[in-house]
């Protein structure tokens, strides 16, 4: 085994994986390096250097969505033995799985996911006396946005994020883009249901539509403009980086469910760890594999990365720590890691294509047409499926 294997990742991934190498270094006499990338540029270099054939790093984080790509064009390698090996299946998020793979065969490592739920701000929903526990639906969210008074938003309808918004919805459903023969499901009664609940939720008034990470955004928060977030478990590092005078006023509950006593689970983001084909010496690659395997694998080492990053491990043995049962002073002394704990073991499997992308931008064109008053939400998801199978060789479902 090589002593030194050098990897990519982008902003904080790279940075929670800094931390990993160096203790790893330290236990087994290794060196073993992380450069930090910006998310943009990492997408470039690592696309680049994987369809040139290369210039690719020993080992790579890589998003959900990509591992499909690259694995299609036989640019990472096949991880199936090695992960069968280290026994580590039976210890992932059985909702994780899809995402590393392609054709049956594992491709990366799991790593992080995004299990979901309500960011609120306390003072606004007590102001307008309005109680989680009664938000069991999104018929109750509805109605509880129409509680607040006028000039504050219950939610945000981000323009260029509605596809990613539509996912975590669609997925809450147990619905997929795709089906299992890689037809276009685009248009099924579980997307149409998704669109009907972003329309009704424009409809009743409750919505605004602030560019995501923006600054108005941010101030809407701290200004009280904006009362809930829809997102994932990751989302806890940008609020508390970002909104610290915010401290102690956020809250969380589960994504309420679509149907009285319906999954209230979802997933949004996530990323893995993959080794490039190109790298040709076997000696790098057992150590980019080795150090992959106790970063993604090490109860202690992912959960230094959920408490300094905020990054989610998709590795349960991770959960039985103290940290999931914390009282965090940000929320209001509310143990929030636990229920994201709760949430991550009923992620529905999603499947990833290398249509996915065509997916994503059909669904943010339409949804678009559909806030804007053009479609309704069954035409705007048909007329979504329709550009897929337009743009791909795909047939509708």
């Amino acid at each position: 085994m090589a002593k030194s294997a050098t990897g990519w990742a982008w902003n904080i991934a790279a940075r929670s994986l800094q931390g990993a190498a160096k203790s790893y270094n330290k236990e087994n006499n290794a060196d073993v390096s992380v450069e930090e990338l910006g998310g943009d540029a990492w997408e470039q270099r690592f696309q680049t250097a994987i369809t040139s054939g290369s210039g690719a790093p020993a080992f790579s984080a890589v998003q959900n969505y990509d591992v499909t790509n690259y694995a299609s064009i036989g640019g990472l390698k096949d991880l199936t033995s090695r992960i069968k090996e280290a026994d580590i299946e039976k210890d992932i998020v059985k909702g994780k799985w899809e995402t590393v793979s392609h054709k049956d065969s594992y491709y990366a490592i799991p790593w992080d996911i995004g299990p979901t739920g309500i960011f609120y701000k306390r003072d606004i929903y007590e102001n307008a006396g309005i109680n989680v526990d009664d938000i069991k639906t999104w018929d109750d969210f509805i109605k509880a946005g129409k509680q607040l008074p006028k000039g504050v938003s219950m939610v945000n309808l981000p323009p260029q994020e509605m596809a990613q918004l539509w996912r975590m919805l669609l997925r809450q459903r147990g619905g997929q883009a795709f089906t299992e023969d890689g037809a276009i499901a685009v248009g099924s009664e579980d997307s149409v249901a998704v669109a009907q609940l972003i329309k009704d939720m424009k409809d009743a008034g409750i919505t605004t539509r602030i560019e995501l990470w923006s600054g108005g955004w941010f101030t809407s928060f701290s200004e009280g403009s904006l009362a809930s977030l829809p997102s994932a478990a990751w989302m806890d590092g940008t609020l508390r980086a970002e909104l610290p005078d915010t401290s102690g006023n956020w809250g969380v509950y589960k994504l309420p469910a679509f149907e009285k006593g319906g999954n209230r689970a979802s997933n949004r983001g996530g990323s893995n760890m993959a080794i490039p084909s190109q790298i040709k010496d076997q000696g790098t690659v057992n150590r980019a594999i080795d150090f992959c395997l106790y970063a993604m694998t090490t109860p202690k080492v992912q959960n230094q990365m959920l408490k300094e990053f905020g990054l989610f491990p998709s590795l349960t043995t991770a959960y039985d720590a103290d940290i999931y049962t914390k009282k965090l002073d940000f929320y209001g002394g509310q143990p929030v890691f636990s229920l994201f704990a709760e949430v991550a073991q009923k992620i529905e499997p999603y499947r990833y294509t290398t249509d996915t992308p065509v997916v994503q931008d059909a669904i943010e064109t339409e949804l678009g047409n559909m806030l804007d008053g053009k479609k309704s939400p069954k035409k705007a998801v048909e007329a979504a499926a329709q550009t897929v199978a337009d743009r791909t060789n795909r047939k509708l479902a």
